[in-house]
């Protein structure tokens, strides 16, 4: 019920014939009416064209239990098809289809719609289907369009049930449980929370002189609407933010916002800045720390580095010069012992030639 339906005819003969609908309405097989465009409350459409061939469609709208029937294309290019009078030379060629209006199932949901106001710990989304447009050969359970795991099965209950840890941002979302019927039927719990705000950093760092980014991402149904930015100034009051003034720029998307600031000053822009986040349901926040180092900031490390090798090399060179006169003096002792050594040995073979002589 309440839906469309459409029914198409194609004829070809020549000469080209003419298309004319008719219908039996509701159980009363002897009954039969031509239909034209705009019958039943402008509920039926008829579109017709002839050229080589005859085509033509009927579509009725908003149908109701009484459009149930049997449905006739007739076609014909007789010329005397449509006096009274004069028995026509060739029959009607026709064509039938039978319309079945069914009533529409009824899935009942509890709750229709889940708040994270409403409750906060564990709850059951429930669906109960009534008149079923056929025998029932399962159900799944969808959130946001995709399957959920694990909760698909063979059962024929009229009856659903999921359950969720908690109504937050993480389990928020369209829900929706599935009847595989024939024609499938499915109704959707809309199960809503305030934004999920978060930050890949809670703290970011910055250079004097250069561009400050900060950034914050949301999740969670319903989708954020606004994105506001603050500053948290020393009595702790917010100061807001206003985007293109001064030195900021804020680019903000769906799921996404970004505060740029430039040029960074240490004193003027380091400290605590707010990003808020706004859908129907309220209003949630992130803090941000932001730390902004002197332009030479980063030549520290590397002038300390060259502190440390100055001074390594010093004890070096030190240590060395200290050590270089022991170390001669133990080469000349080490020298001297040789030399009389040699003396001995130049007298022995002196005396040896002495002996040979005699």
């Amino acid at each position: 019920m309440e839906d469309n339906v459409e029914l198409n005819c194609e004829v070809i003969g020549k000469p080209t014939p003419e298309i004319q609908w008719w219908g039996i309405e509701g159980n009363d097989s002897e009954v039969m009416s031509q239909l034209y465009d705009g019958a039943r409350q402008q509920r039926v459409k008829i579109n017709s064209s002839y050229n080589i061939d005859a085509k033509s469609s009927i579509k009725i709208t908003n149908l109701s239990i009484e459009d149930t029937g049997t449905y006739e294309c007739r076609a014909s290019n007789d010329p005397d098809r449509n006096d009274l009078q004069k028995r026509p030379k060739i029959k009607w060629i026709r064509s039938q289809a039978t319309l079945i209006v069914i009533e529409h199932p009824i899935i009942v949901t509890n709750p229709p719609i889940l708040e994270s106001g409403d409750i906060l710990t564990e709850t059951t989304l429930r669906c109960n289907l009534t008149n079923p447009p056929s025998s029932i050969e399962g159900h799944v359970w969808q959130k946001d369009g995709l399957d959920i795991p694990d909760t698909s099965d063979k059962a024929t209950s009229t009856i659903m049930e999921y359950k969720l840890s908690a109504v937050d941002a993480k389990h928020s979302g369209a829900y929706s449980c599935h009847y595989f019927t024939t024609p499938a039927v499915n109704n959707t719990i809309h199960v809503k929370a305030l934004p999920g705000v978060s930050s890949d950093k809670k703290s970011e760092y910055g250079n004097e002189g250069d561009v400050g980014v900060l950034t914050c991402k949301s999740s969670g149904y319903p989708l954020v609407e606004n994105w506001m930015w603050s500053r948290l100034s020393a009595g702790g009051v917010q100061e807001l933010i206003v985007n293109g003034t001064k030195k900021f720029q804020i680019k903000s998307s769906v799921n996404k916002t970004e505060l740029r600031i430039h040029p960074l000053t240490i004193d003027a822009d380091q400290g605590n800045y707010i990003c808020n986040a706004t859908n129907e349901i309220g209003t949630r926040g992130e803090t941000l720390h932001l730390r902004v180092r002197g332009r030479f900031a980063a030549l520290w490390p590397f002038l300390g580095i060259v502190a440390e090798v100055i001074v390594l090399v010093a004890i070096i060179f030190i240590y060395e010069k200290r050590r270089k006169p022991d170390e001669i003096s133990d080469d000349d002792e080490q020298g001297s012992a040789p030399l009389k050594s040699n003396a001995s040995m130049n007298h022995k073979d002196k005396n040896v030639r002495q002996r040979n002589s005699n």
